[in-house]
């Protein structure tokens, strides 16, 4: 089994240069960066370090898996966005847990036990709590097999190729992840999590507005809840 390690990057300069000598590049069959037009210097970085770089035609993260998926020559993806909320850390337990067992997606889960969300200093945890609620709209109303999946939509996660194109995810920008927890539990593919200590992110602000980001997912939501799916 091979694995390829995406670093998904759109002007994330100040967190490459924080976490990037902490991610085991070497141990990984194969490792590129899938951007979406950074104007900080991130691709210039990434050329200093020997990282391959694949621009996006059209931006949004949900087309930045698609071409990773379209382009990797591993069996498994591994997506990491190096804004200093994923802990590099974590990356050898994503193959470990491929390699030991039959599983099609592995979540590092910021809402299980043993796992810290970067809100949870915080009295009000407005994002947190959306997810949570997200989360168990999509566990309810699809999950027809297996344990209850406690952070359906973080980013940081691995899939097989073939799992991937197994659930032809159309979904946009940030609603991607969500959109194939959702068609995973459809398609009752094997789903793992392990938990994961989110850092603050370094430098900038998140692209996912809240507001904005919460409608679409709704959207997509609704669309798989009354959709039919694609053959």
């Amino acid at each position: 089994m091979k694995f390829t390690l995406v670093i998904l990057t759109l002007n994330e300069i100040d967190g490459l240069k924080g976490v990037f000598k902490h991610v085991p590049v070497a141990a990984f069959d194969e490792v590129f960066a899938v951007d979406g037009g950074s104007t900080d210097g991130t691709v210039e970085f990434f050329k200093k370090n020997g990282v391959k770089i694949l621009p996006q035609k059209s931006k949004g993260r949900g087309e930045a898996f698609r071409i990773a998926v379209e382009k990797a020559k591993g069996d498994v993806l591994i997506f990491f966005s190096p804004d200093g909320n994923e802990n590099p850390a974590d990356l050898p337990k994503f193959k470990q847990f491929f390699q030991k067992n039959d599983y099609d997606i592995v979540i590092a889960s910021r809402m299980m036990k043993g796992a810290r969300n970067e809100e949870d200093s915080e009295f009000f945890k407005w994002r947190k709590w959306a997810n949570n609620a997200f989360n168990l709209m999509a566990n309810v109303f699809f999950r027809r097999t297996g344990k209850y999946v406690t952070d359906s939509i973080n980013g940081y996660r691995g899939i097989k190729k073939e799992a991937f194109k197994r659930l032809k995810l159309d979904g946009e920008g940030y609603t991607i992840e969500y959109q194939m927890t959702i068609k995973a539990f459809k398609k009752r593919l094997k789903i793992f999590e392990f938990p994961t200590h989110e850092a603050l992110r370094i430098g900038g602000e998140s692209y996912a507005k809240s507001i904005p980001t919460g409608i679409k997912f709704l959207k997509v939501f609704f669309k798989e809840l009354f959709g039919h799916e694609k053959k």
